[in-house]
């Protein structure tokens, strides 16, 4: 792959606050370094700030099987955590998930394209509320997700060398 044909992973205006992850490049979910990852690109809408959305378009295979010619579970979670935690960069934070809950209504095929949509709901000091879905291109939802993330502790980010804005 050249530099022209590099992914991007993140629209360009937030180029200057990377995650922490990307800043390590090896994520699982999106990380461009990670050789087994799934290399996610997700497009973010700002539209309404104070409520951003993720969406990726992605199709899995073989790798990624749990019951035959269907996604794994486990799979399944990673997406929709991955997609929710596309929302704390343009809330402008640094978070992890603290807790997480996924309905998988239907079994997520393999060789498919699916539609991974996430969306911030609201936020309570240092935890942000988040919701996350898989579905078809023609918008059945095959799974659904919903979680908190916290915001991390400022000094343990300058511990590690990471800035986060104030609130």
């Amino acid at each position: 792959m050249s530099s022209q044909d590099t992914v991007r992973h993140t629209p360009l205006s937030m180029d200057g606050n990377p995650t922490i992850d990307e800043r390590a490049s090896h994520c699982f979910g999106c990380g461009p370094a990670n050789p087994q990852g799934l290399h996610l690109v997700f497009s973010t809408d700002t539209t309404v700030p104070e409520h951003p959305a993720a969406t990726a378009h992605l199709q899995l295979d073989r790798l990624h099987e749990g019951p035959p010619g269907y996604v794994h579970g486990g799979i399944v979670a990673t997406l929709l955590d991955e997609a929710m935690s596309k929302l704390n960069r343009p809330l402008d934070v640094l978070a992890v998930t603290r807790h997480m809950e996924v309905d998988y209504l239907r079994p997520v095929p393999l060789f498919q394209p699916l539609v991974l949509i996430s969306r911030h709901s609201h936020r309570d000091g240092r935890k942000l509320f988040h919701q996350a879905e898989i579905q078809t291109t023609g918008g059945a939802v095959l799974a659904r997700g919903k979680a908190v993330f916290i915001r991390l502790d400022k000094a343990i980010l300058a511990r590690a060398g990471f800035t986060q804005p104030d609130d």
